[in-house]
């Protein structure tokens, strides 16, 4: 070191590299040498050092240089907490993905023992049903997903009446004695009906993630909501008595039951005779704009890796509810987005459980700048919202 710098073979020793590396960072612009002597040798200096080091352990980590250039330029907090979280994501859903690629092989050696032949079909069906199963189970181990996408919608809405305090103005809990709600999420229906009026009743609030119900119980568990009863819970395979609930709801989730008629038969079965069953979904106009956006940027992208809508929507829901209730009834609810900010966008997309993390994975910051040019040019983004709730009575 000579008067405070480096020149780039002590650089490149001192951080046990070789020159040919610095050079590479030289040319691509993301490490430039703090000064180049009459001579023009490049020199550095310990804060060149430091961002040496950073870069490095963005490469180690799976960072993109396009990455790593605007997270060592821009040094911005936020931007970099988000960016390992999600190269974090990325990485546990590698490990998961080959989780998966073993169990299908086990289970199509399985297949093959058992019939002498490989059926194509049903294996293909197989890793389809696997790969869907697991992608459910892991966008909501914890309500972290499904918070993206419930922040973006009360942020953003046009409605002055949000959601949730929309569907539990159709409940009229108090006539109830007995609640169930399946598929809790993070608890937000209950935080609608103040404690007084949920006393002296009995409300199960279930899911069949334990980390959803773990997350709901932090929400409401202290909340002076103790009639409340946390349980892990399968609506394919209920634990309960028959004929035990005076309610039932399922907000958003009959689309991603893997056997549907299983489940409203156990709905059926714990239901009073005179009981209600309120069970929302969205139609296939729903969010609509936002897979125009990711498909611009990348044709690649799916969002989901099936049409929600087309196994339990507002478009045939009503058809298939009627095999079990005498009356079912839709209700609509009202409303569109008016998002002016990339960041909300962009994490209610990178929540959603297609292959977009893959894709965006290595190009978030270019994502981002895409984003907010998209913002910029309508001044905002109108989105489309198409959601409902159908009321069903009457046991068939």
């Amino acid at each position: 070191m000579n008067n405070g710098y480096y020149t780039s073979g002590e650089f490149a020793r001192k951080a046990n590299v070789t020159i040919r590396t610095i050079r590479f960072y030289d040319k691509q612009g993301i490490l430039k040498p703090s000064k180049v002597s009459d001579a023009g040798y490049r020199l550095y200096t310990d804060e060149d050092f430091g961002r040496l080091q950073k870069i490095l352990s963005l490469k180690y980590l799976g960072f993109s240089l396009e990455e790593i250039m605007a997270l060592t330029i821009n040094d911005d907090r936020e931007d970099m907490a988000n960016s390992l979280k999600l190269q974090k994501e990325l990485i546990r859903k590698k490990i998961r993905h080959l989780e998966m690629m073993e169990q299908t092989l086990e289970d199509t050696s399985r297949m093959v023992e058992t019939w002498g032949v490989m059926d194509w079909n049903s294996i293909l069906n197989l890793i389809h049903i696997t790969n869907m199963e697991h992608a459910i189970v892991d966008q909501y181990k914890t309500s972290v997903n499904i918070s993206a996408r419930m922040e973006l919608h009360r942020r953003f809405s046009h409605n002055p009446v949000p959601w949730f305090q929309w569907i539990a103005s159709l409940i009229p809990i108090e006539t109830m004695g007995r609640v169930l709600e399946v598929g809790c999420g993070n608890g937000q229906l209950w935080r609608q009906f103040a404690p007084e009026v949920l006393r002296g009743r009995e409300i199960h609030v279930t899911d069949a993630s334990a980390g959803m119900v773990e997350d709901a119980w932090e929400l409401l568990g202290k909340s002076g909501r103790e009639n409340l009863i946390f349980e892990t819970e399968d609506c394919q395979k209920l634990s309960f008595g028959d004929g035990m609930f005076d309610g039932v709801i399922a907000n958003h989730v009959l689309f991603y039951v893997k056997n549907l008629p299983v489940a409203l038969g156990e709905i059926r079965r714990v239901l009073k005779p005179d009981g209600v069953f309120w069970c929302s979904t969205y139609g296939k106009e729903h969010m609509k704009e936002i897979t125009w956006l990711v498909q611009e940027f990348d044709p690649r992208i799916t969002l989901s890796e099936v049409a929600l809508y087309e196994l339990f929507g507002l478009e045939n829901g009503q058809e298939l509810l009627e095999g079990t209730f005498e009356q079912v009834e839709k209700v609509m609810y009202d409303d569109y987005l008016l998002v002016d900010e990339a960041e909300p966008l962009l994490e209610y997309i990178m929540s959603c459980h297609g292959n977009q993390s893959e894709i965006l994975g290595k190009r978030q910051q270019e994502f981002k700048r895409f984003l907010k040019r998209k913002i910029g040019e309508k001044g905002g983004l109108r989105i489309t919202k198409m959601a409902g709730v159908f009321v069903c009575r009457g046991l068939r």
